[in-house]
């Protein structure tokens, strides 16, 4: 299927790895011009690496920025890059690793606005600064990758529910305000089990909270999924591509679960 993106250019934060660098990569192979980002600049390196031999069969450009998005110059240089699109994106794809996993009886008030900062009110700026442009062009598509933690919440990432849960609630209103007429619709992603460092993360603390090894824990869990096991990133990317491309004008405010049937609910 033509995605009908090509030439498009699209921010796709925290790239440089995992699920945010699986959306990169399923908008490169739809020829979208993309601008990554990451913290670590070697990381980031080899992410473009990845993206380049892609690039150059679908004729897409991959610009690259080392930058923190959850800070005002951060965001600026996304924006600024040279060769870049300015605020004219046409696809925005929010996306921050998750705070820790934890004890809420351990979190003080800086570490709960590191969290909403970086899993709430930064995916805001960023809407803020393209949401209007994208109105006024007529093409707009917003994807922020939360949590199925949002839908079924899991105690030890307490910092997660509450800040990406903030995020989708923001994000059900503005959806429904009037952009979605203009050609701009945002929706979430909602990830549950794949194999990224951040699975292993949580992991490791929930097996140390059951007195079991990583090892069986994990297996454990990729057991109980109806699919058999964890989720791989290039199949979230394109779960991502089709919500950016032109198909998907009628698809607005949803909160797309990927968890491979492991949520039991019908809703």
């Amino acid at each position: 299927m033509d995605l009908g993106i090509q030439g498009r250019w699209a921010l796709v934060c925290a790239s440089s790895a995992g699920l945010g660098l699986g959306c990169a990569r399923a908008l490169v192979r739809e020829g979208v011009h993309v601008v990554i980002n990451g913290r670590n600049a070697a990381r980031l390196q080899e992410a473009v690496q990845q993206l380049q031999p892609l690039a150059a069969v679908s004729g897409a450009k991959v610009l690259a920025v080392v930058a923190d998005v959850t800070t005002d110059a951060g965001r600026t240089a996304l924006f600024e890059v040279a060769g870049g699109p300015g605020h004219a994106f046409d696809i925005l794809v929010n996306n921050a690793g998750g705070p820790p996993p934890g004890d809420f009886r351990e979190w003080d008030d800086a570490i709960w606005q590191q969290a909403l900062q970086a899993n709430m009110l930064t995916p805001i700026a960023l809407i803020k600064a393209v949401i209007d442009g994208m109105a006024e062009r007529g093409f707009g598509r917003i994807v922020n990758i939360t949590s199925g933690a949002v839908k079924a919440p899991i105690d030890v990432l307490g910092l997660s529910n509450g800040a990406r849960s903030g995020l989708t609630g923001f994000v059900a209103g503005l959806a429904r305000s009037g952009v979605a007429a203009r050609g701009v619709t945002i929706n979430n992603l909602l990830p549950g089990k794949f194999d990224t460092d951040r699975l292993r993360q949580t992991q490791r603390a929930q097996a140390a909270k059951s007195g079991q090894s990583l090892e069986a824990f994990a297996a454990a869990q990729a057991r109980a999924i109806p699919a058999g096991r964890f989720g791989n990133a290039d199949e979230f990317g394109a779960a991502c591509a089709f919500l950016c491309s032109q198909h998907a004008g009628y698809i607005t405010g949803q909160n797309w679960l990927l968890d491979g049937g492991q949520y039991p609910g019908t809703f």
